[in-house]
């Protein structure tokens, strides 16, 4: 398929970029940043497929650029960094990665919950300083046994909770439905969920409706002694608030795998000790990322063979 021109927005995996290299005519958009409307000019008469991701997917002006487009293949679950309303006006299927990143994902939820909870990062820090030989560490709080309240019951909230019920913690949850068998107590409000939780995991897709879904009114009702956990994306939560709770000790503690800017991270979290921060590595192990890659690939194979996507979106 080299005649088939595949245009990649910005780095991503280098086994991602390798297959594509060896399938199709792959382009690399950020190497022309700089001129990138020429590049777009010159090209978009050979580009049929985009590959995005949660950082740069497919928006409704490279949508338009792009004549001879086809189809969108995302290396990640997310959506919202594609403009799906002009794909679906322009015919251009979408397909995306779920289920092979669930695990991942969910593991570091529970990382991030432990990390937060029992100190680790400033108990290694502590260590690293040699301040041990000055005294004990002071105490952490324990987990298992927490109430744990989850933002959106989805693939990843499921395995999150499954994960929750080893530690014994009590399992709420909050979604736009609420969902049969599961056995875990329905809210079908955020604020009534903030409220009957120790612990509250962000876990959902973002759309407009749960843009911010974490305000001021959720944080307080959290308080402080009440922790927030967001695997889900960085726009979920009103990040100023959620700084400005922290440095005002309204919240007691924070793990955030994402951020409403990134790479950008406020840096009055930097010197919070009741705050874990990654850098949206949810999904970031060898073999997740390899079989995100192959699914990728092989929706781009299956489009181009004229046989259904394997993950279609649209």
């Amino acid at each position: 398929m080299e005649s088939v021109g595949v245009l990649i927005t910005c780095p991503m995996f280098d086994y991602l970029e390798e297959q594509l290299d060896n399938k199709f005519e792959l382009f690399k958009l950020w190497k022309f940043s700089e001129q990138k409307k020429e590049f777009l000019k010159k090209n978009a008469s050979s580009i049929r497929a985009v590959v995005g991701n949660t950082s740069i997917g497919a928006n409704s002006e490279l949508i338009d650029s792009l004549p001879k487009l086809e189809i969108v293949s995302s290396f990640s679950v997310g959506l919202d960094k594609i403009d799906l309303n002009k794909c679906k006006e322009k015919g251009i299927k979408v397909s995306n990665t779920p289920d092979v990143l669930t695990d991942d994902v969910a593991d570091l939820a529970i990382a991030l919950i432990l990390a937060t909870l029992r100190k680790i990062c400033e108990s290694d820090r502590y260590v690293r300083s040699g301040l041990w030989r000055k005294g004990d560490f002071k105490l952490s709080t324990k987990f298992t046994g927490k109430s744990v309240g989850i933002v959106g019951l989805g693939r990843i909230g499921t395995a999150i909770a499954k994960r929750a019920e080893a530690f014994n913690c009590p399992i709420s949850y909050f979604s736009r439905s609420e969902k049969p068998y599961t056995g875990y107590k329905y809210y079908s409000n955020i604020l009534d969920l903030a409220a009957n939780c120790q612990i509250l995991v962000v876990a959902c897709s973002l759309t407009e409706e749960t843009c911010h879904i974490v305000n001021r009114k959720v944080i307080d009702t959290l308080g402080p002694e009440g922790v927030i956990i967001n695997v889900g994306r960085g726009a979920h939560i009103d990040e100023p608030e959620l700084v400005l709770a922290l440095v005002e000790g309204r919240l007691g503690g924070a793990g955030l795998d994402v951020y409403e800017n990134e790479p950008d991270v406020p840096e009055q979290l930097f010197g919070l000790d009741n705050v874990v921060l990654v850098p949206h590595i949810g999904s970031d192990t060898w073999e997740t990322s390899k079989a995100m890659a192959d699914l990728v690939i092989g929706n781009l194979d299956a489009h181009f063979s004229n046989r259904p996507l394997l993950t279609p979106v649209l």
